[in-house]
Parts: structure tokens; sequence; C-alpha cells
């Protein structure tokens, strides 16, 4: 079956000055899915959002969106998608009601005021529904944010951060509204610094660095690629150093040592380490045990390990911010 992709890029690249914050970005997004698109500060992931939202245009390369081309089509690319920038940016002077009528309005809605208070009822916003935006928590104003972007129910969604700053119950109602979205056949491209929330909403990541696409796959495959993690808790603090080179002997990878909690732990990509071999191994070294335990690798590991966990320039982050425009959903 063929795959047909709501977001499609080849070798984008977009210069701030002498700062290249995209390198050649290749990115494929199958419709009805949720891509995580994780990377270091600096890598470059709002600016590629940016340049997928028609706020920027690229200085090379070319995509697709939503079946438009990226330049040459950017108005009707406008009007089948929807975005929700890093910071909330509904208006403070107006209610939360009157803020989901004002964009359903612009996006011409049918029946504003009822697409407003089926948003309201959705996203738990009835206290915000009749107070004006700037007495609102940041939690309430970033899901009025979230909500003012869904009224014309986009068929490719950027989430750039959307649940940066909520409690958990207001990140489980933006999870939900996510997994939601997928099961309408809502694209949804989501960047977030939550790893645990691309792990769990992510149908497939891709790892940005330098301005790049350097790693693709399921979490799953994604994990696959790094190994297991190892770790042993000692006994005696003093045996710490010794639980670290038998680990460094046994997998070739240097671990990392937690004094504190009398804790090492290293990412071993060999197949053959299993429990009883590690254990074995810290007992003839005579390190004292109080535990060990080999699981699979959590997308924290995946992040450092393929991606050094650091930008390749901090100022492509400033440069991401600096003169963006994070308004909703762009009128044609």
């Amino acid at each position: 079956m063929t795959t047909t992709y709501a977001v499609l890029s080849e070798g984008l690249e977009k210069r701030f000055g002498t700062v290249r914050a995209l390198r050649g970005l290749d990115l494929a997004v199958p419709e009805g899915t949720v891509c995580g698109l994780l990377g270091p500060n600096g890598a470059g992931k709002t600016t590629a959002v940016r340049l997928l939202t028609t706020l920027l245009r690229p200085d090379a390369g070319s995509a697709r969106v939503a079946g438009h081309d990226l330049v040459r089509e950017a108005a009707a690319v406008r009007r089948l998608i929807g975005v929700t920038g890093q910071y909330a940016s509904v208006d403070g002077d107006l209610t939360g009601r009157q803020n989901l009528r004002l964009f359903a309005r612009l996006h011409r809605v049918r029946d504003a005021a009822a697409r407003a208070d089926e948003l309201l009822d959705r996203f738990g916003l009835a206290e915000a529904a009749d107070r004006p935006a700037v007495t609102l928590s940041g939690g309430l104003r970033r899901r009025l944010d979230l909500a003012a972007s869904l009224v014309r129910r986009p068929e490719v969604l950027f989430l750039d951060e959307p649940t940066t700053g909520l409690d958990p119950a207001g990140r489980n109602r933006v999870w939900e509204t996510v997994r939601a979205l997928k099961a309408d056949g809502t694209t949804v491209l989501l960047t977030t610094q939550y790893l645990e929330e691309a792990d769990r909403l992510a149908d497939d990541i891709a790892l940005v660095d330098r301005g790049r696409v350097a790693h693709t796959g399921s979490p799953a495959e994604l994990k696959a690629l790094v190994g297991t993690y190892a770790q042993a808790v000692v006994a005696d603090a003093d045996a710490l150093v010794r639980a670290a080179g038998v680990l460094d002997r046994l997998t070739g990878a240097e671990p990392v040592l937690d004094h504190e909690r009398r804790t090492v732990g290293v990412v071993s990509t060999d197949p053959t380490l299993t429990l009883p071999r590690l254990v074995r191994e810290l007992d003839a070294a005579g390190v004292p045990l109080a535990d060990a335990s080999l699981r699979p690798p959590t997308l924290d590991d995946v992040f450092l390990r393929l991606t050094g966990g650091t930008g390749s320039d901090d100022r492509n982050d400033r440069n991401d911010r600096n003169g963006s425009d994070d308004g909703k959903e762009l009128v044609a």
C-alpha cells in the first residue's frame, strides 16, 4: 500500500546571518500519525516548525504540507493546518469564550458560538469561559491556546512544546486530546522536551541534531539502537568505583556514577550481557551488591546517546525565538 505523507520535506535549509539553523532537513510524516520532533536546544526544531507552517521561507530545499507546496501554495497550506506555538497567543483582554469565537469567525467556521462552547467543554475550560485571558493561570491559558488552534479541525496540527507549564492533570488532558485527534485522522507534529510525552504519543520520532534529522523510527526502534541499561546499587559506597570498572569492562561504555544513591549505570549494546552474568562479575570483583538490574533504555537514554544532549550552536535556539510570530493559524 502506498503511503501518503501529510508532511514531506527534502533538504530544507535556513540561515540567520552566519548561523545555519537547518542544514538539509529531511522529514516524512505519514497521514494520520503523531510524529515527535526531538532534539537538544539549538538543534533547529522550532525553526523547522516555523518553516513548515509558512512563518518563514526556506533558503533551500522543498516541502509539501497537507499535499501542497510550502512556498508556491502557502495560502492553501495555511487553510489546512493548525499551530500552537511555544507561547500562548490568545488575546488577554478577551474572555476564553470570546477568544475562541474570534478565531472561529476569522476562519469562517459555521456556528462559531457552538464551536467555541464545544472546545471549552472538551478542554475543561468552564472557569476560563467568561474571564479575561490575562487573569488565567499559565496552564489555563495554554489549554485555551491549544483549543484555539483546533477551531477549524485542521488536517495537520503543529504542537510546539504544547504542555510546557501544565500540571499533570492538564498534561494528561492534552495527551487525551492528541490521541483523539489521531483517531479522527488528524496528523500531529509534536515538538517536546518531555521525552515521556513523545514515548506515549508518537508513532514515530525524528531526532534532530545540528539542523538535520539524525535518526528516525518508532520509540521502540530507537531504543533498540541504544541497547540495554545495566545498573548496580552497591551496599558500600567505597565499592562504587570497582563496580564502575566491572561495567566498563563488560560493556566498553563509560558508566555514570551517582555517589549519593550509590548507583552506577551504563547503556550496553552487547546482546550477550545478562543479569546473571552481571551479578557474577560484580561478585567476583568483591562488590557488595544491594541490587542489580537490566532494563530497556528510556527515551532519555536514546536522546543522550544519539544526540549528545547539546545543540550545535546555542544561537540557533535564540534565533528560533527572536522575531518569531507565534500567532494562531494564519488567515489566508
